[in-house]
């Protein structure tokens, strides 16, 4: 079976199994998802969503983040890990879009790769989920499991995005990344998969190795 084809059979098991499949980040505009997956990086969403409504409530948007305190941001964001990055790159990243976008979130990929601690996962996320934009975000699930259904080879997590970018139908990109996720979490985790149970285990490479 061709990669399209698999596709197209995943997809159908995956539109029973998460049939409302969506971001699991909690958030109320653009930024405010910008700023969860900054913080979602190396931490779990769940943690994240504890995290943001105090953050919010302190600093609700670019602006607030530019003038913050750097110390103060650091505080409410010490538990998602590596808070003196995230904290340096979010401050950073009001700065930019209050200099250079008049305080809003753009739409567009190369506008995103601009903010300070945006990649292409988290912007690929702000613009699927926010302004309707397919893309493929490629985080430790989604890369896992393409690689072992066989869907890609690669370990870089750009190069599976493209991998999957020709295979996977524009309409479905969004939805089948969250997909992913879920899956990954409930079934096709990382340490001892669920194989037994996987509804996807005929078209994957792993179960059916050649």
């Amino acid at each position: 079976m061709d990669k399209k084809n698999k596709i197209l059979k995943i997809r159908e098991q995956f539109d029973i199994l998460y049939p409302d499949a969506d971001c699991t980040l909690e958030y109320n505009d653009a930024f405010h998802l910008l700023v969860a997956t900054q913080l979602a990086a190396q931490c779990t969403d769940a943690r994240v969503n504890l995290v943001t409504p105090a953050l919010f409530a302190k600093f609700p948007d670019p602006a607030a983040f530019a003038a913050a305190d750097i110390g103060e941001l650091e505080e409410l964001i010490r538990s998602t890990g590596f808070f003196h990055n995230k904290a340096r790159n979010l401050k950073a990243c009001g700065e930019v879009l209050c200099n250079e976008f008049g305080g809003k979130v753009p739409g567009t990929m190369e506008e995103l790769l601009r903010l300070p601690g945006v990649g292409r996962k988290t912007a690929n996320l702000v613009l699927g989920d926010v302004f309707g934009k397919p893309g493929i975000v490629v985080d430790t699930h989604a890369g896992r499991i393409a690689r072992r259904i066989g869907l890609t080879k690669n370990q870089n997590p750009t190069k599976v995005e493209f991998d999957l970018l020709k295979i996977v139908p524009k309409d479905y990109q969004t939805r089948f990344c969250h997909q992913l996720v879920l899956h990954g979490r409930a079934v096709c985790r990382s340490q001892n998969p669920k194989c037994m149970e996987c509804t996807i285990a005929p078209y994957c490479n792993a179960y059916n190795p050649k």
